[in-house]
């Protein structure tokens, strides 16, 4: 399996490229801002031809470059429908200081050509590839993970985790359609759940375990009580 990242935009997102292997079809999961190009050079790297477009919410750092990738390479667009129209009006789902770092520019979006709806537990056959979409929602009313079996003795899945979990860190919920104790049930039943060898690539920061996070991450110890943080990471 060929998995390529790369953190793009002034907001670091992570970036990934899916395949079976070089000169295969692709999925590209979470094009922000700035990363047209860095999926081009995958692309074109590896022999690669994108059919589709996963989308783990609608954050703007998240979603920037879905419709020009999309169109670039006439593949599907996938998104949770409850933050669909945020591919369409992405202000919506941002904060204040965020809204004022983009008033110097005029911006347009809208929805690809081909847009998919997902739905909690659907298993998706791309590229070659098995997805299973879980509905983790605290970040945005529509945030998701993906996961996929790995061919390797020690890791059984990967999961692309969005703004969910982080590496000693989980979503901010302060945004618009954010909320915090679904966020922890979001935690508890999605992430919890998962065997410790799961892979975690996360929608910013470095990869991680299901084993290291279960372990030591503050947010995830703190459910055995029902203490609430507040998170710090995303958008």
């Amino acid at each position: 399996m060929l998995i390529a990242g790369f953190p793009a935009g002034p907001w670091g997102t992570n970036c990934y490229v899916a395949a079976t292997g070089a000169g295969q079809e692709c999925v590209v999961i979470d094009p922000g801002k700035d990363s047209a190009d860095g999926v081009a050079d995958v692309v074109r790297e590896h022999g690669l031809k994108p059919v589709a477009v996963l989308v783990t919410h609608g954050h703007v750092d998240h979603m920037w470059c879905v419709a020009p990738v999309a169109g670039t390479y006439d593949a599907t667009a996938w998104i949770h429908p409850a933050d669909r129209h945020l591919l369409s009006n992405p202000m919506a789902g941002m904060s204040r200081e965020t809204t004022a770092m983009l008033l110097g520019g005029k911006y347009e979006f809208a929805e690809p050509d081909r847009v998919e709806e997902l739905a909690d537990g659907r298993t998706l056959e791309l590229a070659g590839l098995s997805f299973v979409v879980d509905h983790t929602p605290g970040h945005t009313e529509g945030s998701v993970t993906f996961r996929t079996p790995y061919a390797d003795a020690d890791v059984s899945e990967v999961m692309f985790s969005g703004d969910l979990l982080f590496a000693g860190s989980i979503g901010r919920t302060d945004l618009p359609g954010g909320d915090h104790p679904t966020m922890l049930r979001s935690l508890r039943e999605k992430v919890l759940t998962l065997p410790d060898d799961v892979v975690v690539l996360p929608g910013h920061g470095e990869q991680t375990s299901i084993a290291r996070e279960r372990a030591t991450n503050p947010y995830l110890l703190d459910l055995a009580d029902e203490t609430p943080a507040p998170p710090t990471r995303g958008l």
